[in-house]
């Protein structure tokens, strides 16, 4: 779909704003840092029943109420927090959610502990790219792939929670694991290319 600036994005990023934004600038780029990847798996992780865009205007609080989405800071999380972030209405009050995001952050320690890096275990399930057609249109995307439901298998056998196949999908492509960017879409090399200027 063309946006008024001339050029092509993938449908589901012309409706707000904000999804313009998160689409151009972040949404499959490369992700540094534990955590980095920490806020991303958590984030899609609350997204779970949710709309995205719900998610993205809650963000700032997300990053101030899980302190910047440091594992070690938030392992150390207890019940007195858990019910805190319940009563903070800037944020998705789900206890199972909250809980698991503590969760995850201890199983991001034990990882470490382990001698494995969260972002190097995640991309290790991505897929060769020579082997993926990029999508024509939005409904060539799929919702899960063989890739993210191995990538949810062994993420729950280390103790991580709210990581199924769909939401390690999401969080693949958020990460530039895999490229889904539309065939039209100016991120893809594709679309109308960047408005010009009139004379």
């Amino acid at each position: 779909m063309t946006a008024p600036d001339g050029r092509g994005r993938c449908d589901w990023a012309t409706s707000a704003p904000d999804y313009v934004a998160y689409h151009d600038d972040e949404w499959g780029r490369p992700v540094h840092g534990t955590a980095a990847w920490f806020e991303r798996m958590t984030l899609e992780g609350f997204q779970s029943g949710l709309s995205w865009i719900v998610i993205l205007r809650k963000r700032p609080a997300f990053r101030e109420v899980f302190d910047g989405f440091d594992p070690e800071r938030v392992a150390r999380f207890g019940d007195d927090d858990v019910a805190r972030l319940l009563t903070d209405a800037r944020i998705v009050r789900n206890r199972q959610k909250i809980e698991a995001t503590v969760s995850n952050a201890r199983a991001v320690l034990e990882l470490t502990g382990a001698g494995e890096d969260l972002g190097g275990f995640l991309a290790s399930f991505a897929p060769d790219p020579a082997t993926r057609a990029r999508p024509a249109t939005l409904a060539d995307v799929p919702a899960s792939t063989p890739e993210s439901t191995a990538l949810s298998r062994a993420l729950k056998k280390r103790g991580f929670r709210f990581v199924g196949p769909t939401t390690c999908y999401a969080l693949m492509q958020a990460t530039g694991l895999v490229d889904d960017h539309v065939a039209y879409c100016w991120r893809s090399g594709g679309g109308a290319g960047p408005a010009r200027r009139p004379g």
